[in-house]
């Protein structure tokens, strides 16, 4: 059996102390694929299936073998993987030799030289779950003790996947708030400056410029911009 490099304890405490401010979704399905493959006692490769609606991909493998093995689980829409994202259940493959379940897909992962698997639900946030998926390199390289600190280091990186997905969710929307902010702003800028030339009401000056957006096929921003960027130019010539 391999002999985890990593203490599973302090797997658990490494997960912990990561900082959602100072690493992406990405980089954290990476540090989770990374630290279950080096405290998970018997592993070979790992990889994180994540599923949205009808798309499966792998977020992250320590190893192109691990890929590969869910790759064939997408093109077929069954396996291991697929099933433990769905239910969010534990999904033993014991020994591929004798697997009766998925007998195409377990011959294939005998053939590259994985003996065994464990796929454990990771359900993540609203409509994206996912699977922690483990690969041995030899039959019933899982042993009780094994499954049990992949299962709860699983459970560990279900919460840490959450909060970053809920982050990552909060700052795209805080981004995007800041970025419609900007652009009611100089609109609002490019009012005043017509509301000044012309003497009119800002909904006359609202309507010019959607008018101009129509004629030039633009947005209404963009010739907001122009018009603001065009009075800075003459008050400074």
């Amino acid at each position: 059996m391999t002999q985890p490099t990593v203490d599973p304890a302090d797997a658990l405490a490494e997960l912990g102390r990561i900082r959602l401010d100072e690493i992406s979704l990405d980089d954290m399905l990476r540090r989770i694929a990374d630290l279950a493959n080096r405290s998970v006692p018997g592993t070979r490769d790992v990889s994180v299936t994540l599923v949205r609606g009808q798309a499966n991909w792998t977020a992250a493998f320590t190893g192109d073998l691990a890929c590969q093995l869910d790759e064939w689980q997408y093109e077929q829409h069954r396996g291991p993987c697929l099933d433990a994202s769905a239910s969010g259940d534990s999904i033993s493959v014991p020994d591929m030799g004798a697997e009766q379940r998925w007998p195409a897909w377990a011959a294939m992962a005998r053939t590259a030289g994985v003996g065994s698997s464990l796929s454990i639900g990771l359900p993540i946030q609203g409509s994206v779950v996912g699977a922690l998926n483990v690969y041995g390199g030899a039959a019933n390289a899982f042993d009780p003790a094994a499954i049990a600190n992949a299962e709860r280091f699983a459970a560990y990186a279900a919460v840490a996947l959450a909060n970053a997905h809920l982050y990552e969710s909060a700052a795209t929307l805080a981004d995007q708030m800041q970025d419609a902010m900007r652009k009611r702003a100089v609109i609002e800028q490019a009012k005043g400056i017509i509301i000044g030339e012309r003497r009119c009401s800002p909904e006359e000056a609202f309507a010019l410029l959607s008018k101009i957006s129509q004629d030039t096929n633009r947005k209404v921003r963009d010739v907001a911009e122009a018009l603001v960027n065009q009075a800075v130019r003459r008050s400074r010539a």
